[in-house]
């Protein structure tokens, strides 16, 4: 069931990770169990910025790309809205739900993350 106020919170998680006020893992912590197809994606761009580190350390052009691009999904969330067909497409192979993921703590996050990145 699609709720406004699950997008919402996922949008304020998203800009709390970026304003560094939370990490990653805190946020997907605080995601709602759901099957809204924007709230999965948007806890599988969380899990992407977090495996770019790196990148992202090195990569200043990369970094602000990627910082946009999570800023636009937690702009649309926060309004309630649906992300656009093409980005929600980018992720379908990785949908299984959310936050109980992590229910294993971090053995459960590094198989989330050996199989978003396809070892």
């Amino acid at each position: 069931m699609v709720s406004r106020e699950n997008r919402e919170l996922v949008g304020r998680l998203i800009y709390s990770v970026l304003a560094q006020n939370i990490n990653v893992r805190e946020a997907i912590k605080l995601f709602p169990k759901t099957k809204d197809k924007n709230i999965e994606c948007a806890y599988h761009a969380l899990v992407h910025f977090e495996a770019d580190e790196e990148i992202r350390y090195k990569d200043i052009e990369y970094r602000e790309a990627q910082d946009d691009y999570l800023e636009f999904l937690a702009q649309t969330l926060s309004e309630g809205k649906d992300l656009p067909q093409n980005i929600i497409d980018e992720y379908k192979p990785y949908y299984k739900g959310t936050a109980s993921l992590w229910q294993n703590g971090f053995k459960g996050f590094i198989e989330e993350f050996k199989r978003f990145i396809n070892i």
